[in-house]
């Protein structure tokens, strides 16, 4: 996966995370690993044959940027990471 070593990511800008399956929780969520975001983190998926260790992806639009992390927010997400964690998607 392609991630952005530069400042070219800005608020507004659609971004993708590749994340990381663990376990199906309940009927419609799905626990998921994100790259540096070290919290347990859960998103709606009612996917019939999800399995640990797929790999999925995750869009959401930047909401804040510094000089290392970046916040992405949108359906199911609501986190900041590091920056190589994301792939910007649209500007």
């Amino acid at each position: 996966m392609a991630m952005v070593k530069d400042n070219s990511i800005k608020v507004g800008d659609e971004v993708a995370i590749t994340a990381t399956v663990r376990k199906r929780v309940t009927e419609d969520r799905v626990s998921v690993l994100i790259p540096s975001y070290d919290q347990p983190h859960s998103i709606v998926d009612t996917t019939p044959h999800i399995s640990s260790g797929q790999t999925i992806e995750l869009r959401g639009l930047v909401t804040r940027v510094d000089d290392e992390t970046v916040t992405v927010g949108g359906k199911d997400l609501g986190i900041t990471v590091k920056r190589n964690a994301v792939r910007l998607v649209t500007t």
